[in-house]
C-alpha cells in the first residue's frame, strides 16, 4: 500500500506541528478521516486542547468529539506519522523583514524525527522559494535523506480567515503543490479527505508560494487606495462611504473599505514579497506604497481626533478617551499587531488619557503586547469616544449610549463608518 492508502487504514498517521488559529482546525478535520497527531511545542496549549478548548477562541468544545487525536508536546511522539503538516507562524522583525524563527525551529523538530517515505507539506505563508531555500536543506541535514529519493515535500499554503464561519477549511478551494508529480498526487489526495469544494494543483512548489503571498498583498494594496481616498475624500468634505455606495453600482468595481490594516496575513504577508523581491534587485515600488499608507492610519486618526478636540475648545492633554475595539480584526481575540495599539500609543503621546475596551479581547495579553490593559468600568464623562473595530456587539449602540458616555459637546470617532447617517446631535468624524 502507498501512503494515502495507509493513512486511510489508519497504519499510520499524519501530523500537524503548530496548532494556532490555523493549524488546529486542519487537525481536527483531519482527525474526522484519519489518525492525528497534533504537536505544539506550549505545553499549556497542549493541555487546554486535550480538554476541548480552543486557546484561540475559534472553536467550540463540541468540535473536538469524534476526532481520532492525539495532543502533545513531546516530538517524539511525531515519529509514529508519516505525512507532516506544518503550520507555524511567519511573523515580521521590528525591521519588517520576514522573521523565520518558527518555520526554521518546526523543520528542525521534523528533521530529527523524519524517515524514509515521509512527506512533509508546508502551510506557513512565506515567499517563493522558502520552502525549498530554507526549510529542505534543514530537513536533509538532519534526516541524512534526499529530498526526492527519500522523502517528499509539498506546500499547501493555508486560506483560514479568523472569525469567518462561512469561508472554512472545508468550503474554500485548497492550493496543492509538492516536489515531483508523485507527490503533488499523494498531497492532493490528502487533502481531498478534508477540502470537500476541491484542490487546485500547482505547477510548482514556488508558484504554490506565490499565489498565496499576492492573496494578502492585493486586499492590502486595495485597502490602501481606499484609506488614500479617504484622506482625500476628508480634506474635499466628501463622504468615503457615499463614494463607495455610488461606485459601487457598477458590476466591475471591486468592494473595499478603509480602515487599520493589521493582523498577521495583510499587515504582515507582503513584506514577504518585497524582501524577496529585493534579493532580485527590484523594488517593488506598489507594494511598498500600499505598506506605508496602512501602516500609517493609525497615527492619521489620531491626528483627526486631536485636531476635532482643539475645535471643540477641548485641552487635548488630559482629554478623556475611549478606544472600543483593539484586537486586529472584528469579532475576534487576537491581538497580535493590532493597529489599533498606534492609535492608542499616539494619543497617548499627544497627552490624552485613553481607556480601552472589548468584548474579545484578553486584557493580560494586551498588556504583555502593548503595555496597556481593559478597563473595567466605562466612564461618563469622555471627551471622545472612538469605535476603532466593528465588533458585532457594537452595531446595535445607539446615539443616546455614546450620549451617556460622554460629557458635554462629546465627539464620535466611527473608524469604519458603523454609525453613518444615524448620528444626529454628536460631533461625528469617520474614515
Amino acid at each position: 500500500m502507498n501512503l494515502y492508502e495507509n493513512l486511510l487504514t489508519k497504519e499510520t498517521s499524519l501530523s500537524v506541528i503548530g496548532l494556532g488559529y490555523v493549524g488546529l482546525p486542519i487537525a481536527l478535520e483531519f482527525a474526522r478521516k484519519i489518525r492525528v497527531v497534533g504537536f505544539d511545542i506550549n505545553e499549556e496549549r497542549v493541555e487546554m486542547m486535550r480538554n476541548h478548548i480552543d486557546p484561540s477562541e475559534e472553536i467550540p468544545p463540541e468540535d473536538f468529539d469524534g476526532c481520532d487525536i492525539t495532543f502533545t508536546s513531546n516530538p517524539d511522539d511525531l515519529r509514529e506519522c508519516s505525512f507532516h503538516i506544518v503550520a507555524v507562524p511567519t511573523p515580521i522583525n521590528n525591521h519588517n523583514q520576514p522573521d523565520l524563527t518558527p518555520l526554521i525551529k518546526a523543520s528542525k523538530t521534523v528533521g530529527k524525527i523524519l524517515k524514509k517515505g515521509d512527506y512533509v507539506v508546508f502551510e506557513s505563508t512565506v515567499y517563493p522559494g522558502a520552502t525549498e531555500e530554507d526549510c529542505v536543506p534543514i530537513l536533509e541535514d538532519l534526516s541524512g535523506l534526499k529530498m526526492g529519493p527519500d522523502f517528499k515535500v509539498g506546500y499547501s499554503p493555508e486560506r483560514i480567515n479568523p472569525g469567518d464561519k462561512v469561508n472554512t477549511l472545508s468550503t474554500v478551494i485548497k492550493i496543492v503543490s509538492g516536489n515531483d508529480d508523485e507527490a503533488l498526487d499523494v498531497v492532493a489526495k490528502t487533502y481531498e479527505l478534508v477540502a470537500t469544494a476541491g484542490v487546485h494543483r500547482a505547477p510548482s512548489l514556488k508558484v504554490a508560494e506565490a499565489a498565496k503571498i499576492i492573496e494578502n498583498a492585493q486586499r492590502d494594496i486595495n485597502i490602501a487606495f481606499m484609506n488614500e481616498l479617504s484622506i482625500i475624500f476628508s480634506r474635499m468634505d466628501v463622504n468615503i462611504y457615499d463614494v463607495l455606495d455610488a461606485a459601487g453600482t457598477k458590476w466591475n468595481f471591486l468592494k473595499f473599505y478603509p480602515g487599520l490594516v493589521g493582523g498577521h496575513c495583510i499587515g504582515i504577508d507582503p513584506y514577504y514579497l518585497t524582501y524577496k523581491a529585493e534579493e532580485y534587485r527590484f523594488h517593488a515600488r506598489v507594494i511598498n506604497a500600499g505598506r506605508y499608507i496602512n501602516d500609517s492610519m493609525g497615527f492619521y486618526v489620531a491626528k483627526q481626533i486631536v485636531k476635532k478636540l482643539i475645535v471643540a475648545k477641548k485641552s487635548v492633554f488630559h482629554a478623556r478617551a475611549l478606544v472600543m475595539g483593539t484586537t486586529f480584526k472584528e469579532n475576534v481575540s487576537d491581538v497580535r499587531n493590532s493597529r489599533v495599539a498606534d492609535l492608542v500609543s499616539e494619543l497617548n503621546q499627544y497627552g490624552v488619557d485613553v481607556d480601552v475596551t472589548d468584548p474579545y479581547a484578553n486584557s493580560d495579553e494586551l498588556q504583555e503586547e502593548y503595555g496597556y490593559q481593559l478597563v473595567e468600568k466605562v466612564r461618563d464623562d469622555y471627551d471622545v469616544v472612538i469605535v476603532a473595530v466593528s465588533h458585532q456587539p457594537y452595531h446595535d449602540l445607539s446615539e443616546e449610549y455614546f450620549k451617556g458616555i460622554m460629557g458635554e459637546n462629546g465627539i464620535l470617532v466611527d473608524v469604519k463608518g458603523i454609525y453613518r447617517n444615524k448620528v444626529k446631535d454628536l460631533v461625528y468624524w469617520s474614515l
